[in-house]
């Protein structure tokens, strides 16, 4: 069962009804199935392109070139350990390593009870707080192998509750009033931009 659920089918609803073209709802809908499931399967995808009235190919297209989207389970809780040059210079080698060793796993693996995933990251853009990890994409900087094993009890505890578990964009879902919604036009037979259609005429 990785369709959307009836829940779900009513929030997709909702986002799609903000956009003019209903394929412009495609990322946001693949975030509302890792929501639901924690990945987004095929059953899922399939059932998007259902829903937006596109092709299966242009949902997968989409949700393969995001590595935000998972397309195969992962833990509750996603670790990922930046290895960017940064990073490594202080230590992020030997902190994927202890890791490993924490958590019982490799790299790319999930621990037995589905509570922790662990995966090595390209930069994350936090150079200046090397070494640093994400934790379903929010961050621990400066992070020791102490630190590592604090933030891994704390979330075994339950005592972390500001990190959602994996899929979760927002603890708060956007609602926007019908009062406060952008004017949405029709964008039939519409002209393309005239950019477009000088085909090349000023080079």
């Amino acid at each position: 069962m990785s369709r959307l659920n009836e829940e779900s089918i009513r929030i997709a609803n909702e986002i799609i009804s903000r956009y003019p073209i209903k394929k412009s709802a495609l990322i946001p809908l693949l975030h509302l199935a890792q929501e639901q499931e924690g990945w987004v399967s095929g059953e899922a995808m399939n059932h998007i392109a259902e829903i937006l009235q596109i092709t299966p190919a242009e949902v997968l297209g989409t949700c393969s070139f995001y590595e935000m989207f998972k397309r195969s389970p992962v833990g509750e809780y996603q670790l990922n350990i930046c290895h960017g040059i940064s990073c490594h210079l202080l230590g992020a080698e030997n902190l994927l390593h202890h890791a490993e060793e924490t958590l019982g796993i490799k790299e790319g693996e999930v621990t037995e009870d589905g509570k922790f995933s662990l995966e090595g990251v390209e930069c994350i853009a936090a150079c200046t707080e090397a070494p640093c990890l994400q934790v379903n994409y929010r961050y621990q900087n400066k992070v020791t192998k102490s630190h590592f094993n604090q933030l891994v009890q704390e979330i075994n505890d339950g005592n972390r509750s500001e990190i959602p578990k994996h899929g979760s964009l927002a603890k708060v879902r956007q609602s926007i009033p019908a009062e406060r919604l952008a004017g949405i036009e029709p964008v039939d037979g519409a002209q393309p931009p005239e950019w477009l259609n000088r085909n090349g005429r000023d080079s």
